[in-house]
């Protein structure tokens, strides 16, 4: 999930991976629960937070730099403005009830849908049950953009992007808009290589 302004990253251990993009089958099917909390894992986890640091994120599933694991990673505020940072492996989602919940309508987007916005009404409550990379179990409450968030990153883990959830309309506008925006930035890179060639 693209960050909504600038935020200090930090130095990070992690080496940068490439994000995945829509239509690459990773990012389409549910993602294989994590078995082992060993070095693998937090070598994993390290690149992840390296790698939505690079791309200007709050959060970031495992599957979106081609890893078929059910992972994310986060670094993002709550309705107060309080950063939260943290890692969820095998998360599972837990919403209000019906009667308890309240609808935000805010805009979002995504690192492997990049460019375009839509809004996309979710819950404003979200609470995600876990572990962390040591396999202890953790449980992450969220308001705000962290609600947003935890809802988000869960979806990429089950498959499903935030466009999934838009009416056919707005899936279409979206992908429209992020097409044309892939040919623009391939058409520039193609005139700097020409013109780097000549």
């Amino acid at each position: 999930m693209p960050s909504a302004g600038p935020e200090g990253a930090g130095t990070m251990a992690g080496r940068v991976r490439p994000i995945t993009l829509v239509g690459t089958p990773v990012l389409h099917r549910p993602c294989r629960p994590v078995e082992d909390f060993d070095d693998g894992l937090k070598e994993l986890v390290d690149d992840m937070f390296a790698s939505m640091y690079e791309a200007d994120g709050v959060g970031l599933a495992a599957n979106q730099i081609g890893v078929d694991l059910r992972v994310f990673v986060y670094d993002c505020p709550d309705e107060d403005g309080e950063r939260r940072k943290g890692v969820v492996v095998n998360p599972v989602l837990e919403l209000p009830t019906l009667e308890n919940r309240r609808l935000d309508d805010g805009e979002e987007g995504c690192l492997s849908v990049p460019g375009p916005h839509a809004r996309l009404a979710r819950p404003d409550r979200a609470t995600v049950h876990g572990f962390d990379v040591d396999g202890e179990p953790i449980t992450v409450e969220g308001t705000g953009l962290l609600a947003r968030c935890l809802q988000h990153e869960t979806d990429h883990l089950e498959g499903k992007l935030y466009i999934d959830r838009l009416s056919a309309r707005a899936r279409k506008k979206v992908l429209q808009e992020y097409e044309a925006l892939r040919a623009e930035s391939s058409a520039e890179s193609g005139s700097e290589s020409a013109s780097d060639t000549g």
